[in-house]
């Protein structure tokens, strides 16, 4: 049987992907790796994230769209509004990636100003990595677990979840969800939900494994079947 090997929240830290994957000794050819989304944003390598991301995909790993992959998608649907949104979450530092020169490149600033940018075309290279991320599924089931990456809806089944949902919420779902199967999700950092940067393993069937790479902390893999836990620093 393949291991099953969850990853999440990478946000341009290709260094700690490659450490992590070398860690686990990672075999295409025998585990089955599974990536819960928040591959940019943040970090300083975005794009070579997601370079390395689709090539292993290519080769049968799994990859799931995170909250930050929907807000670079949105960036370039001509509202002013969802590009300051990404702005300030982190996107200015992958455009960089990408070539692009963003005059006030200052996430804070547009977190706490009232000014629009203005907006932006695809260049080559980002309209191809869209083009793909638009294609990557919101979860991942099997007969016991659901992936995704920020969590599921308490109470609605999953097939008619809100993908917004699927990416976004926090507490209605790790305070609330009392279901049967057993849901590994990233989005929230451990920290906050149990004062540690641990894997967080809840009373109510739920794993966090966002260890807060994006903030100089831990990227974490889980090996779902034994719920063994790697990380990097």
């Amino acid at each position: 049987m393949k291991r099953m090997l969850a990853i999440s929240d990478i946000h341009g830290d290709l260094e700690k992907l490659e450490r992590l994957l070398e860690l686990v000794h990672y075999d295409k050819d025998r585990d089955q790796l599974l990536f819960l989304g928040d591959y940019v944003d943040r970090g300083p390598n975005s794009k070579a994230v997601l370079d390395k991301v689709i090539h292993l995909k290519g080769e049968g790993a799994i990859a799931l769209i995170g909250n930050h992959e929907k807000m670079m998608i949105d960036a370039f649907n001509g509202d002013q509004m969802n590009l300051k949104r990404w702005y300030y979450n982190g996107g200015i530092k992958t455009l960089q990636n990408y070539g692009y020169k963003i005059e006030k490149d200052d996430s804070e600033y547009w977190y706490k100003t009232d000014e629009m940018p203005e907006l932006i075309q695809m260049n080559d290279d980002i309209r191809t990595h869209i083009e793909i991320l638009k294609e990557f599924p919101y979860y991942y089931e099997t007969d016991t677990h659901v992936l995704v990456h920020a969590g599921v809806h308490p109470e609605l089944p999953l097939e008619s979840t809100e993908s917004h949902t699927l990416v976004w919420i926090r507490e209605e779902f790790h305070k609330g969800y009392k279901g049967g199967k057993t849901i590994i999700f990233g989005h929230t950092p451990t920290k906050h939900l149990h004062e540690s940067n641990d894997v967080y393993f809840g009373d109510n069937n739920i794993i966090g494994i966002d260890g807060g790479c994006a903030y100089g902390g831990r990227l974490y893999c889980l090996e779902v079947g034994s719920s063994q836990v790697f990380y990097v620093e």
